[in-house]
C-alpha cells in the first residue's frame, strides 16, 4: 500500500505523523537518526513543530498530504518516518491515551496542534 494513501479499512481510522522526541521522551533516541534526543528541551521539540504548523497553514487535501508526509519523511524520530509518517490504520486502544484522543477527534484532512506523549510531540494528520 502507498505511503500516505487515502484507502481505509472499515472502522478504522488511518493517520500520519511527525514526531520529536525530546529529553522526556520515554525512549529518547530518533529511529530516524539512532542519535540520543536526552540534550532537547520539551520547548526545542514544540518550537520546532510549530515551525511545520506554520509552513503547512493554507495547504488543504492532497496539498497537506504530500507537505506534511515529506515533512515527515525527512524529520520524523519515528521509525514511520520511512513511509512519510503514516501509521497505517488503526482502532481505539492501540496507540497511547493522548494520540488516540487527539486523531480521534480529527476529521479526515485536518491536522492536529502539538500533541505529547509519552513517546515525544507530535504533529497528527488523519489521512483516513
Amino acid at each position: 500500500m502507498p505511503p500516505c494513501s487515502q484507502r481505509m479499512m472499515s472502522g478504522k481510522i488511518r493517520c500520519a505523523h511527525l514526531l520529536c522526541k525530546h529529553a522526556k521522551s520515554r525512549n529518547p533516541e530518533s529511529r530516524r537518526t539512532g542519535e540520543s534526543t536526552k540534550e532537547i528541551p520539551v520547548e526545542d521539540a514544540h518550537k520546532e513543530l510549530q515551525k511545520f504548523i506554520d509552513e503547512f497553514k493554507g495547504l488543504e487535501g492532497q496539498k497537506l498530504v504530500d507537505a506534511f508526509c515529506a515533512a515527515a519523511q525527512k524529520r520524523s524520530d519515528c521509525g514511520s518516518y520511512k513511509s512519510g509518517g503514516d501509521l497505517g490504520n488503526f482502532t481505539r486502544g492501540m496507540m497511547q491515551k493522548a494520540f488516540e484522543d487527539a486523531a480521534f477527534a480529527l476529521e479526515v484532512g485536518q491536522m492536529s496542534g502539538i500533541v505529547d506523549s509519552d513517546s515525544g510531540s507530535h504533529l497528527i494528520l488523519r489521512i483516513a
